[in-house]
Formats: C-alpha cells, structure tokens, sequence
C-alpha cells in the first residue's frame, strides 16, 4: 500500500502515508518501518525533510518519495503505463516540498481511507490497548488508485511536449461510472496570486477546448475533444469539473475576498449566459446554459477534512454562497437551469389562476348579495342587468312585457279612438253619408 500510496502522490511523510493508507494504526511507527524496509529493497528514499510547529515544538519529519525502479514497481501494483506515472519528485524533496505536501494532504481529505482497527500488541501477561476510539470518517471520493497527479494538459503542442504556457494539474480524479466519474484538482496554499490562480483556470478552459486533429477521433463528423483521449466522461459534459481547495488558514473574510476575486478574475470560464425573464411580482429571473463553459467548485481544507468530499462544503462559482454537496454543486440542473425556470414559471402561472379565479369568484359572491327579486316575477335581478339599476326594478323580461302591454294598450287607444271618430262622422252625416262613402 505504501508504493501504490507514494506512486500516486510522489512525496509524503510517514504521517501523510498512514493517514492514505492505513488510518487505524496507533502511529506512524509502521509506515515508517514499511518505508525503511523499501528504502533498503532500493524502492523509496528519504531525499529531504520537513517541518512543522505543534503543541509549541518543532517536528522534523522525514520526505519519502520513490527512486526509479520504485516507480516502475508502483506502475505495476496501480496498473498503470511506467510513461504515464510522472517523476519521482525528488527534486522537490530536497527543497522541503512544500506544495507537493499539501497535495497530498488534499488527497488524504478527499479520499477518507475508512479507517480499521489494528490488533493490539501483546505484553508478557496482558494486552496493551494502542487505541481505544477510532474517529469515523465521511464517505470519500477514492479509491486513491483512481488519483493521479502532476498530469500535463497541454493548452498547445502534445502531452509529451506540451507548448509554453500549458499547465500541471494538481491531481485528476478519473473513475468512469461514479457519481462525479472526473475531477480536475487545484490547491491554493496561498503563495500564488488572485490573478494567477484565476490565469490558471483559463488555461484549463483552453486546454478543455482544444479538439483532436486525428480523423480517427472524430464523432459525428466533429472533432473529439482532445481531453476525451485520455479520460471518460458522460456525453453531456461539454467540460469536466475544476475543484480548488483552499489550504491557508486565514480568517473568514480573507478567505471570502481571495475565493471571490479569483471568481471575478476568471468569470469568463465559469460564468453561463443568461436568459432573463419576469415573475408577475416584477422580481426578475430566468435560467442560464453552461454550453462551453468550465464549472469551478471551491472549499476550504479544514472543512474537507472534517466533512469529506461529499458534505455540503462546495461553492459552486456562480452560485449564492452556501454549502452544497459535490453533486449538487456540479449539477447544471439547478435553480438557473432552464428546466428549474419553467419549472417555476408553471407555479407562477398556477398561482395567476388561482388568484383570477378567486377574484372572479369574489366578484360573483358581491354580485349576488347586491341583486334583489323582480317584483314581477320573483327572479334574481342584478346591478346594471338590462338598465336595473336601483333596487327594485323588475327584470329585463318583466321590463319587456311591460313595455309591450305599454304599447299594445297605446295602439288599442288609438283604434279605439278612431273608431269612434269615425262612428261620430257617420251619425253625423245620417244614412246618405254611409251611401256617399260607400
């Protein structure tokens, strides 16, 4: 475990191995034993130390890294091609490695060995507990075989002679088929600056873009990605997923400014266009698309540590501030999304008609306390219906029969009337007058 551990992360102490490898063992006794006796096969060696201030005191430890042959046995035990395994970091060794450990203990963080209880040593008549709690630790994102660091991505020129200006990856997570199959890691331990962190991110965005030129790469008469050469990922990732951890200790605003002004300085790599859209209330929303854009996560060490991988410690750039797990960080189909706009908008929309329908049904209810029965025929009559407008008022039929009696009775008088004028007319002119008009 300690060559396969060294073969992923190139340098480690004897504390940073135990914690990769086997986190139950009392010390890091063991996996110091284990590297002497590889050091003395011509495996690893000790090519520089470290330090650190604990509890007051100043701790030298011991830098282990792998010699050449360590590396093509560390090849063998992962699986892996000798050319794909990197250096073995001894240069770095001898100036104290300062980043490479931090990477390693970035690894650790993230992939959680579970840890196992070891058997306790034997003393004459009775035995000697070496640990009596073991810390449980969060699901991880492992095995660490599925780890790689230092890996070249080539922003020009090939992954063997990759151009000037291309960039290292700190490590690359790749387990096709797992909830997040591909992870690209970077780790701030604070000695860069908020604009070369952020330079760095548009250099992945330029290496995620460039295409394979070979024929024999191309899908759909398009040109495959050139990252798709080499890892495997679900056909609706435009680009894989970029982590940075955040190693420094430093107080929560520090920590605050330096995460949002590398998400201002790099906002064209991670930033989606935005389609807007307005809510009833005028807030305004809408939904974004990602389509070649690269999605940036951030957290900070500690919360790492103590939370794992998949706890709710991400900041997904562009995203309100606030915990979320990896996935979700990494889901497009978030709030923004189109689907989760349209989705929002079908509530808006409901709750529209929701609210016309219980206007109209208000406005009916008050219509029907203010109408009166018709004096002629006891119906209903509402206000403003056919010219009722006082209480009282009889219905639009009622008001129409009334209207129609009103002539009928005019036209009748007028007959009547005429009648009798000419009635009058003929007693008047006596029974010559009936013979003249006939």
């Amino acid at each position: 475990m300690v060559l396969e551990a060294l073969g992923v992360v190139k340098i480690a102490t004897a504390a940073q191995l135990r914690d990769l490898t086997c986190p139950g063992t009392a010390d890091a006794a063991t996996v110091r034993g284990g590297c002497k006796d590889l050091e003395a096969g011509g495996l690893v060696v000790s090519a520089g130390t470290t330090s650190r201030v604990e509890g007051g005191r100043r701790i030298t430890e011991k830098l282990w890294s792998l010699t050449t042959p360590g590396l093509e046995a560390a090849a063998h035990a992962l699986e892996r091609p000798v050319k794909e395994m990197g250096g073995t970091a001894r240069a770095a060794a001898a100036s104290g490695a300062k980043h490479a450990l931090r990477v390693t203990e970035t690894l650790a963080a993230f992939v959680q060995q579970p840890v196992e209880p070891t058997e306790a040593p034997v003393a004459r008549t009775r035995t000697v507990p070496r640990q009596t709690v073991l810390r449980p630790r969060p699901p991880g994102l492992g095995p660490l075989s599925a780890w790689s660091t230092e890996v070249t991505l080539p922003t020009g020129g090939t992954f063997t002679s990759p151009a000037r200006g291309s960039l290292r990856a700190d490590a690359v997570f790749a387990l096709p088929g797992a909830p997040v199959p591909l992870l690209f890691l970077e780790v701030d331990n604070g000695t860069e600056t908020r604009a070369e962190v952020a330079d760095k991110l548009h250099r992945y965005a330029a290496f995620f873009a460039r295409t394979e030129k070979n024929a024999a790469f191309t899908v759909g008469g398009r040109e495959r990605p050139l990252w798709r050469t080499v890892w495997t990922a679900p056909d609706d990732v435009a680009h894989p997923p970029v982590a940075i951890v955040f190693t420094k200790q430093m107080g929560p605003e520090a920590m605050d400014a330096c995460m949002r002004g590398i998400a201002e300085l790099s906002a064209p790599v991670w930033q989606g266009d935005w389609h807007p859209g307005h809510s009833r209330d005028g807030k305004q929303d809408g939904f974004r698309t990602f389509g070649g854009r690269v999605p940036v996560v951030a957290c900070r060490l500690d919360r790492l540590q103590a939370d794992g991988p998949h706890g709710p410690i991400w900041w997904r750039y562009g995203r309100k501030r606030g915990g979320q797990t990896l996935t979700a960080a990494l889901d497009n189909n978030g709030y923004y999304s189109r689907d989760a706009y349209m989705a929002r908008e079908a509530v808006r929309r409901r709750e529209r008609e929701d609210q016309e329908a219980a206007a109209k049904e208000a406005a009916e209810q008050a219509r029907k306390a203010s109408s009166w029965p018709c004096p002629g025929c006891g119906k209903a009559v509402y206000p403003g219906e056919w010219g009722a407008d006082v209480a009282g008022d009889a219905c639009h039929a009622c008001q129409r029969e009334a209207v129609i009696r009103e002539r009928q009775e005019r036209e009748a008088e007028q007959l009547a009337a005429e009648q009798a004028e000419l009635d009058r007319q003929r007693r008047q002119e006596g029974w010559l007058g009936w013979l003249g008009r006939n």
